[in-house]
């Protein structure tokens, strides 16, 4: 017995010392999950045992379990372009998770349209595997017209809860694979405040996902700007009562250490985060880090940024209790309103319905269908009907506006005939007044003429008359 009570606790030491520090929440939450309730009316009895025993073990066991199969994890991040997402997801792992896309001419560069891009990577660290699954939203809040950008990765997120129950039906299901979003990273742009998508956008996905709100590109802001923004954010998302990922700070109050670094972390909300994916040697050691002509951002730094606390909540201290909360209440929600959607069975009926016969269950089932069915056909008749009304209003509107436009256009051109008439008869009476003148010229100038051959006449007659008397 003592040499085994030592070889045990050889094996224990050592697992713990090489890996207890990545498994420690995890250990106690797949505990924890392993326990049985007690049955109603039985009182638990707390015995001590008299030797070793060995149960005290099944954290170890659970854990070879859990490094065999290894860990998944699935992340989003939405934000709009060029806050800095990829970037941060590399300083996060470590790794070019995302490889630096270049863009040539404007044709290569991606639309403007929402479109939900998934990407999974092994990441293995000290033995111990991580699927790692990146969701990605390219496209999101770059449109003129933003309204339901978010439908995308709304539906996106139902598709895997949809996939998750689906597989949970299955006849053989040895292990049911885990795509569901655990986590989603809103980035914010550097401002004064939430704009109203960022408001819609949280509210519509709050109690279906994980959102941990983060400023992107937070190395513009000053320090005082950056304390005044975070303020105004929490405030907002308060008043708007948004459903952000709280830290379970309860669960460690016996834990002053571990309530402590709770609490650190929830009065850094929301995070902000400068990601750099190229390293710099600062004071003989190299980081990530951003140069600029006024100094160096470091990434690690927690003076510079929240980058820390960040790596922290999604990597070391809380990615477990992020499955959890993802499995025990927003997945929970989600099954329990699928399944009462399709049952079509409400609270005050279940005890009833439980003691009815199949068959009787199925035509009352049936009813309620054709009912709604029908229901369903009266309003589609009710629309069509008000749709046809409107297009009879809207032509006989459009008529009586022809008609008067016709009208008027008639009037008009019976007043334009009549000023031409008008014009016609003004210029009919200058043009008798101009013949009567001219005929009236003409009879001046002839008399002139005439008058002035008589005058000639009679002076040659007198010349003749005295040339006569000469000779």
């Amino acid at each position: 017995d003592t040499h085994t009570r030592k070889h045990a606790h050889s094996i224990s030491s050592g697992i713990n010392a090489e890996y207890g520090h990545y498994f420690k929440r995890i250990n106690l939450s797949m505990v924890l999950r392993t326990e049985t309730p007690p049955a109603l009316g039985v009182d638990l009895v707390e015995k001590e045992l008299s030797g070793y025993v060995g149960f005290a073990h099944l954290p170890n066991q659970v854990f070879r379990k859990s490094v065999k199969r290894g860990f998944e994890f699935t992340l989003m991040v939405v934000g709009s372009s060029g806050l800095g997402k990829s970037t941060l997801i590399n300083s996060l792992f470590l790794t070019s998770i995302y490889e630096d896309q270049k863009y040539g001419s404007s044709a290569d560069k991606p639309a403007k349209t929402v479109e939900v891009q998934s990407s999974t990577v092994n990441l293995v660290e000290g033995g111990v595997s991580l699927k790692l699954t990146l969701v990605d939203t390219p496209g999101f809040g770059d449109a003129i017209n933003n309204n339901k950008c978010w439908q995308p990765i709304l539906e996106y997120i139902d598709n895997k809860y949809e996939e998750y129950l689906n597989a949970e039906g299955h006849v053989n299901r040895p292990s049911v694979p885990d795509n569901r979003v655990h986590c989603c990273l809103y980035f914010i742009a550097p401002g004064h405040g939430l704009k109203p998508l960022d408001i819609k956008f949280m509210k519509k996905l709050h109690e279906k996902v994980n959102i941990v709100p983060v400023i992107g590109k937070a190395d513009t802001l000053t320090p005082e700007e950056c304390v005044e923004f975070k303020a105004n954010v929490m405030q907002q998302i308060e008043e708007n009562e948004i459903k952000i990922y709280q830290f379970p700070v309860e669960e460690f109050e016996e834990d002053e250490e571990e309530h402590e670094e709770h609490q650190d972390l929830q009065a850094q909300l929301p995070f902000a985060v400068v990601g750099s994916n190229t390293l710099l040697e600062v004071n003989g050691t190299r980081m990530r880090a951003r140069m600029y002509p006024w100094g160096i951002a470091e990434v690690e730094n927690p003076d510079h940024c929240d980058f820390i606390f960040l790596r922290n909540l999604l990597i070391r201290t809380h990615m477990q209790d992020l499955k959890d909360v993802t499995n025990n209440s927003l997945y929970e929600n989600y099954r329990c309103q699928k399944l009462a959607a399709v049952t079509s069975v409400n609270v005050d009926s279940k005890v009833a319905a439980s003691n009815r016969n199949p068959l009787a269950q199925f035509e009352i089932e049936k009813r309620s269908h054709q009912e709604a069915l029908k229901s369903m056909m009266a309003d589609l008749e009710k629309t069509l009907e008000e749709r046809v009304r409107e297009n009879m209003e809207g032509m006989e509107n459009h008529k009586k506006e022809m008609q008067t436009r016709h009208e008027a256009a008639q009037r008009h051109i019976e007043k334009i005939r009549t000023e031409l008439e008008g014009k016609k008869k003004e210029l009919a009476e200058q043009m008798k007044v101009l013949e009567d003148l001219q005929l009236s010229t003409n009879i001046t100038v002839n008399n002139s003429t005439n008058s002035l051959n008589s005058t000639k006449d009679k002076s040659h007659s007198k010349k003749n008359k005295s040339t006569k008397k000469l000779f």
